[in-house]
């Protein structure tokens, strides 16, 4: 009985120390894959980039100095985690807040060339408001200039955001960056999914100059459907509108920007303050810095516009 006894216990044993031995050998084999697949997403220089206008610019080395020439290329850089290679950026770059204390280089559309010059960037990023000519006037002295915007489509800012973080040695930040985007997004989107979708309007422009909003090929009317709304001006292009289609479909909810202060203006003047949206008191004002900056912020967005259009799911 003893021997018996003595066997069995020499059997569970080693077999205790098959497991222990076998699962040792697995963490080791999975902590080498780890720093394998770490080791893969660093990126390797020289490292060829194609920017949005479809140029191929060749990286030589990991920027160090890195001047950003709009406030949707600021945000993302800090968001990577390379805010202390920025040494330059717009008048208009504002967010993060520690962005104010980077050197400003002038506006998006007419930067000072003389003072991006004087920094002496390994890289220029811009976006959609660049001037040809002065990519032009930077790349002939030798500074590198990538351009990255998707005006039209939702999903490119992933690829933005990609193609950043190859560009600055961040690929494993950009991907936690997308997958915590798509993961609100789609939070965002459960919520609202089988509910009404009410009819919205936003307003990027109004009164004697025109009607301006996001029409149905635009990527915050993309937006919007993620929200659970139906975008009134879903039939328009280009961003253009008429007051006339606007009044016809009264739509119920009328979203402005609170950064520039035109509600007070828009529910007051002729036309709009006979809609159903201004008499039900469903014009509502939003951080279109949310809306409009292609960057990591837009899922915020997402779920901003949904909370105004479906406020009982979010309480």
């Amino acid at each position: 009985m003893k021997k018996s006894m003595k066997k069995l216990i020499t059997a569970v044993i080693a077999i205790v120390m098959i497991f222990t031995f076998a699962a040792c050998k697995k963490s080791n084999m999975e902590g080498s894959s780890a720093k394998t697949q770490k080791e893969t997403l660093a990126t390797k220089y020289p490292y060829t980039a194609k920017d949005s206008k479809g140029k191929e610019v060749i990286i030589e080395k990991e920027p160090k100095k890195i001047i950003s020439l709009a406030p949707s290329i600021t945000e993302l850089i800090y968001a990577l985690g390379k805010g202390d290679e920025l040494v330059g950026r717009t008048d208009y770059c504002d967010f993060p807040e520690e962005a104010a204390k980077v050197q400003s280089i002038g506006s998006l559309t007419e930067p000072n060339v003389e003072k991006i010059i004087e920094l002496k960037p390994d890289i220029v990023v811009a976006s959609t408001h660049f001037k040809d000519d002065v990519a032009k006037k930077l790349e002939d002295i030798g500074i590198k200039v990538v351009v990255l915007y998707d005006s039209n489509d939702f999903n490119g800012v992933y690829d933005i955001i990609n193609t950043l973080g190859q560009i600055v040695n961040a690929q494993d930040k950009a991907n936690e960056l997308i997958s915590s985007m798509k993961k609100k997004i789609e939070d965002v989107k459960e919520k609202v999914k089988g509910k009404e979708t009410p009819k919205v309007y936003y307003v990027v422009g109004f009164g004697k100059s025109g009607d301006y909003t996001a029409t149905g090929d635009t990527f915050i009317a993309q937006m919007i459907a993620m929200a659970g709304g139906d975008n009134i001006a879903k039939d328009g292009t280009g961003w253009t509108y008429s007051l006339e289609k606007i009044i016809e479909k009264d739509p119920e909810y009328i979203i402005v920007s609170k950064n520039f202060g035109m509600k007070d203006q828009f529910i007051s003047s002729e036309g709009y303050k006979e809609l159903s949206a201004v008499k039900n008191n469903k014009v509502i004002e939003i951080d279109d810095n949310l809306l409009n900056r292609q960057g990591p912020r837009l899922a915020e967005g997402v779920e901003a516009l949904a909370k105004i259009l479906h406020p009982d799911l979010f309480k």
